[in-house]
Order: structure tokens, then C-alpha cells, then sequence
């Protein structure tokens, strides 16, 4: 593919819908905010499940080739470990499960920004993807910390 190549539709819908999840939280902590640490906690689970998500897409990606590159499948497990980790954090320590996750979401998206071999269009999905993510958990954190 060329490097102007378009993202697929159907990709980057879903992608951007997959960004209400991460921006919806905040916004409900903020206009009801009875309703704040029920919507850290949801944005902290899925911000955890999307990590992990992406750990497992960066391991598909390598276990297809025929010369499986056991550094990229070892890296690959970071993310599920790193989202459990953080997620069993306190609930008391919400704001910096975000921000951790926020922060990780970040180097993985680096990651798949600045990785070769991958589909033309993916680092720039990615990145749109990664910036909303991170927004979405930043504004979070900073709602919850006060």
C-alpha cells in the first residue's frame, strides 16, 4: 500500500467509536458528579481492556510471519500484564490508574506509530486513536483528583 493510502472505513469507524468509552466517562463524572467514581472505575476497566487489546494485536501480528521474532511476542505481553497491574491498584488510587494507563496507551501507540512493516494507514489510526484514548483518560484523572 501506498503511503496515502486510505484507512478502511469500517476500521476507522469503529475505531472512533471505540473512543466513546474513553470521552463519555469524564463527561458523566463532570455533568453528574454523584456519578464520578462509577465512571472512573468504567473508564479505568475499559482503558485496561484496550491496553491489553492492543498487546494482543501487536502478538498476532507477529506470530503470522513465518520467522516468529520472540523479542516482539515477549514485548507483546506487556501490555496485559501492565493493565492488570495497574488495574489492581486501589480504588482509592484512580486518578493514577488513569494516568498510568493514559501513559502506557502512549508508549504503545508510540510503538505502533513508529513500527515498520505495518499496513500504511495503521500509525495513523493509531495515533488519531491513541490521542483521543489519552485524552479521554487525562481528563478523567484530572476530574477525579480534584
Amino acid at each position: 500500500m501506498k503511503p496515502s493510502s486510505p484507512i478502511p472505513p469500517v476500521v476507522l469507524a469503529y475505531g472512533l467509536l471505540g473512543l466513546i468509552p474513553f470521552l463519555a466517562p469524564p463527561l458523566v463524572g463532570w455533568l453528574l458528579p454523584e456519578q464520578a467514581a462509577l465512571a472512573g472505575r468504567a473508564l479505568a476497566l475499559y482503558g485496561g481492556l484496550i491496553l491489553s487489546f492492543l498487546g494482543g494485536a501487536r502478538w498476532a501480528l507477529a506470530v503470522r510471519e513465518a520467522r516468529v521474532d520472540g523479542r516482539v511476542v515477549s514485548l507483546a505481553m506487556i501490555p496485559t500484564l501492565a493493565a492488570l497491574a495497574i488495574l489492581l491498584l486501589p480504588d482509592a488510587m484512580r486518578a493514577a490508574q488513569l494516568a498510568l494507563l493514559a501513559l502506557a496507551l502512549l508508549i504503545h501507540g508510540a510503538w505502533d506509530v513508529w513500527s515498520r512493516g505495518l499496513t500504511a494507514w495503521y500509525p495513523r489510526l493509531r495515533l488519531v486513536l491513541t490521542l483521543g484514548a489519552v485524552a479521554g483518560l487525562s481528563a478523567g484523572a484530572l476530574l477525579l483528583h480534584g
